[in-house]
């Protein structure tokens, strides 16, 4: 089998902490034969966590889709062209959004957007020197995507989302927070990516995810896992709800169909 894991809410809390019974079952499932990839809608360059990355995975979905590791080798990367990222940091900061740019190696945003912003000091304090400035860099991006703080009218943010509707899909957070995804990508598309390329049926595969980013992982996979005691109903796009991150939810979904 192949296992595809969510990172935010499904392998560790907002602390960043993560339960030792994941850490045991995805390592467990492991020394079984399973392939356990992590499948995130952060980019690379915000996955960095020496204690998450050194549960041991085979690879990394990151970027919802957009780019693959296997074996610690990069072997799918889609960049968004520079002509398009040019027109859409344009587009987003007309309408009033801050821009948060996404790609393998820096993300890129401007500090004083996001002084005083819990999520963007949040960015700030896990990126360290992987962090740049949108003009400081400007058209010399590397990006997968593009996440925006959007304290404006929905009507405003809406006018937006048309604008661009050719270039992404959106993912709504919140009425603050959007995810702009290239069209064709998420996080289903990961995980057909990482069956065609090791061969594999996509019937075999699990994921495990808590959120609606999720929901594309969710209905791909050949079992969905929805964690409980979420802020998403799962339901509607997971085959089984497990019990909490933090009461061993992975770890007992794995139990419970025979993974470990």
């Amino acid at each position: 089998m192949v296992l595809f894991f969510d990172i935010d809410g499904t392998l560790w809390n907002y602390k960043n902490e993560i339960n030792e019974k994941t850490i045991e079952a995805i390592r467990t499932a492991r020394a079984l034969g399973h392939k356990c990839f992590i499948n995130t809608g952060r980019a690379r360059a915000f996955v960095t966590n020496e204690k998450l990355l050194g549960i041991g995975f085979d690879g990394i979905v990151s970027a919802c889709g957009t780019m693959v590791e296997y074996n610690g080798e990069v072997v799918y990367n889609r960049l968004i062209p520079s002509d398009e990222a040019i027109r859409s940091i344009e587009t987003v900061r007309k309408y009033g959004f801050k821009p948060i740019l996404e790609g393998p190696n820096h993300l890129y945003l401007e500090l004083d957007d996001f002084r005083s912003d819990m999520y963007g000091e949040k960015v700030i304090r896990e990126m360290g020197d992987k962090l740049r400035g949108i003009d400081e860099c400007w058209g010399n991006w590397e990006l997968q995507k593009i996440s925006c703080e959007t304290s404006v009218p929905a009507s405003q943010r809406d006018a937006c989302f048309d604008e661009l509707s050719d270039l992404y899909n959106y993912i709504i957070h919140s009425d603050k927070v959007v995810e702009m995804v290239p069209k064709g990508f998420d996080k289903g598309v990961g995980i057909e990516k990482v069956c065609e390329l090791l061969g594999e049926d996509i019937a075999n595969t699990f994921a495990f995810g808590d959120s609606i980013n999720d929901k594309e992982m969710l209905l791909a996979a050949g079992v969905g896992v929805g964690m409980g005691d979420t802020y998403h109903d799962l339901t509607e796009y997971a085959d089984y709800i497990t019990a909490s991150l933090d009461d061993d939810g992975i770890w007992k979904a794995m139990k419970h169909f025979e993974l470990i």
